[in-house]
Parts: C-alpha cells; sequence; structure tokens
C-alpha cells in the first residue's frame, strides 16, 4: 500500500499561538515578561520549544544552554496543560486526508512533536482517528531529518516505505524525504511558506484541495 505521512505542527495544524504561550510561561517564570510574539514568532514557535527558549534568550542577551535544559520541561509542562487553546486546523487538511483515505492510501502522522503530546493534542482537536499511525520525536531513538521515523510511520500504515510521500513545512521535512529517497511536498501556507521553494521538494503545495492531485502524480494511485 502506498502511504502519505504529514508532519503535525505547520503541516496540519497551526499551533503556533499555544507554544508561544507556553514559551512565554518560561520568560516570565525567569522575570522577562512575555518576549515572543504570535505576530512576529510563529514561524519560530513551529520549530519546537528548544527553538523558542534558544531565540527568546538570545533577543535578552542571555543565551545559556544550562537555562534552556532547566526550562524546557517546564514548557512542555505549560503547553501539556494548554495545548488547544489557540490551535486551528489549516483550511482543507482534514478533507484532503479523508480524500486520500477514500483513493486507499494509508495516512499518518510523523512529528518531532513528543509522541505524547501529539497524541493529546490530535485528540483534543477531535482527528487523531483520522490518522492509522503516529510517531513523535520520542518513539524512536532517532528523530526526523533521520528517515528512521518516516519508515517505521508507513510500516506502521502497513505500507511499502519506498512508497510513501511526506507532506511537510521544513528543511528538517524535506532532508527527512530525501534521506528516505522519497518525495516530499512542503506547503507554502505556514508562517515561513516563502522560503520553502528554495528547499526545492517535489511539490509545493497552496491549497490542501489540490493534495490528492500532487500525491497520484508523486507516487501513483493506489490498485483498485
Amino acid at each position: 500500500m502506498k502511504t502519505v505521512v504529514f508532519d503535525l505542527d505547520g503541516t496540519l495544524a497551526d499551533t503556533s499561538g499555544d507554544l508561544i504561550a507556553a514559551a512565554n510561561v518560561c520568560f516570565r517564570d525567569m522575570g522577562h515578561g512575555d518576549v515572543l510574539s504570535v505576530g512576529t514568532d510563529a514561524g519560530v514557535a513551529l520549530r519546537g520549544g528548544r527553538r523558542m527558549l534558544t531565540e527568546g534568550l538570545t533577543r535578552l542577551g542571555a543565551m545559556d544552554e544550562a537555562v534552556i535544559a532547566k526550562y524546557y520541561p517546564v514548557l512542555l509542562e505549560a503547553y501539556g496543560g494548554a495545548i488547544a487553546e489557540h490551535t486551528v486546523m489549516y483550511d482543507g487538511a482534514m478533507d484532503a486526508v479523508e480524500v486520500l483515505k477514500s483513493q486507499g492510501y494509508g495516512v499518518g502522522i510523523c512529528t518531532n512533536k513528543p509522541e505524547g503530546l501529539a497524541e493529546q493534542l490530535l485528540q483534543a482537536l477531535g482527528v487523531r482517528d483520522a490518522f492509522g499511525a503516529l510517531v513523535g520525536a520520542d518513539t524512536l531513538p532517532v528523530r526526523k531529518p533521520d528517515p528512521l521515523p518516516l519508515v517505521e510511520t508507513a510500516k506502521r500504515l502497513n505500507g511499502d516505505p519506498a512508497q510513501t510521500l511526506l507532506v511537510g513545512d521544513s528543511d528538517t521535512d524535506r532532508n527527512t524525504a530525501r534521506a528516505a529517497g522519497v518525495p516530499s511536498v512542503l506547503v507554502t501556507f505556514g508562517p515561513s511558506g516563502e522560503d520553502m521553494a528554495a528547499l526545492e521538494p517535489e511539490a509545493l503545495l497552496h491549497d490542501y484541495e489540490a493534495l490528492p492531485q500532487v500525491v497520484a502524480a508523486l507516487i501513483g494511485r493506489n490498485p483498485s
């Protein structure tokens, strides 16, 4: 079976608001107040918790790896406590997922969000059952851009890892697909969308309505 694997943050859902809120909990605890803003830092947020802490501390002139190590668990706890206050699925994402499933593709998620938090978020959004597999940052000993999480996701879908496609929003996703020897499709509607073309994916996705056609062109249709 052919499979389509999605990244989560910045690809299926805009999680930046809740991620930034969690990071600002940390900065307030440090005595700095809110350092990151949804209006300007969504792209930073979608690169993960450590990236947000690093960016904020750098702006403050207080970059310290020990502080990041101390506050990363605090950030995760804050995020888990308010994981879906501002998060929304991108327009058409779930419609595209259902079309792909109706066409016989296995559909799963491969994310660098910790698996427990990814599971919690998908349940909170009411979409977990739409995906046949979920592999997170800590599911395996390695994470993206290592190809093994992508390969594992395809296997959990009972699919052929050589006949999969990764939909993502970053150089991490592009490099993961390249390492696995499969196509990548990068979305352009996220905060870093204008940078995606430079990564030279097999396709750019401007609207989820077009995804089933793009998938068929890149990996073919499943036998009827």
